[in-house]
């Protein structure tokens, strides 16, 4: 396992920088060169060349360390990890952010120990941010300023909730009827943690379908901010499952909702 030094969080979020830049050539053009991969999900060109830049970049900061990047495990590639710490990489989350052109997506890179993310940086490419969540505290960069972050109470009057884009299915409608919420905050991709590690936000449940390398990287941001990411059985949310497919799980900040220890 690497040191997470200050120079290695530097250089992941520099990396996750330039893939953005690499994903914002694409972004301009009238055609982004979107497809359907076998699961149905969309992919477009600049998921490929961000992948492409991460993965070079990574071999080149620790080249001993496997990595687990979404395009690459959709065509096969999938390293073994037996117990070692791991990158786990999306290029572009929120693809259907990104067609839709609202901004709202973001490159993310994670790294993982034990189970769980323990350096996470998420890039917003059109947004100009940058959140980078570390062992020393969660980090957000933006119109070259640093600010740290902290997650804050939820108001009295109720969780301001979060709620995917894209993604709404009836078990998180029903999940949120059970809890008190003051307000619906819309976010894309893993904008959701960093908006909670912000303290624009108090709780963002999920139980449709994830991939480890959709929250990796907002889980390790949210964490170091001081809050927390649970299964919704209460377990916490661990990364290296064989399929890296998430169960359905709750972030949240100070304040845990009733269902959430």
């Amino acid at each position: 396992m690497p040191t997470i030094s200050a120079t290695l969080v530097d250089r992941v979020r520099e990396l996750a920088e330039r893939a953005g830049t690499a994903i914002l050539e694409v972004y301009g053009r009238d055609d982004p060169g979107a497809r359907r991969k076998a699961d149905h999900t969309p992919v477009t060109e600049a998921d490929l060349r961000a992948e492409a830049v991460i993965l070079r970049g990574l071999v080149d900061i620790t080249p001993d360390i496997p990595v687990v990047a979404e395009e690459s495990v959709a065509a096969g590639r999938v390293p073994t990890l037996t117990g070692r710490p791991f990158w786990l990489v999306d290029p572009l989350d929120g693809t259907k952010e990104f067609l839709s052109r609202n901004g709202e997506f973001t490159v993310n890179i994670a790294l993982v120990e034990d189970g769980t993310p323990v350096l996470g940086v998420v890039h917003a490419p059109v947004l100009g941010l940058t959140y980078v969540g570390a062992p020393g505290g969660a980090l957000r960069y933006a119109d070259g300023e640093v600010a740290p972050l902290a997650v804050v109470p939820a108001p009295s009057a109720g969780f301001r909730a979060l709620v995917s884009r894209s993604h709404l299915d009836q078990r998180t409608q029903e999940w949120l009827a059970g809890i008190s919420v003051s307000s619906f905050v819309a976010a894309g991709s893993s904008l959701k943690f960093c908006r909670i590690a912000e303290g624009a936000a108090d709780v963002y449940p999920r139980f449709g379908r994830t991939m480890e390398w959709d929250t990796a990287a907002g889980h390790a941001v949210l964490v170091a901010a001081g809050g927390a990411v649970r299964q919704a059985t209460g377990e916490p949310l661990s990364y290296g499952k064989p399929d890296f497919a998430n169960p359905p799980f709750v972030a949240y900040g100070q304040t845990p909702p009733p269902e959430a220890p």
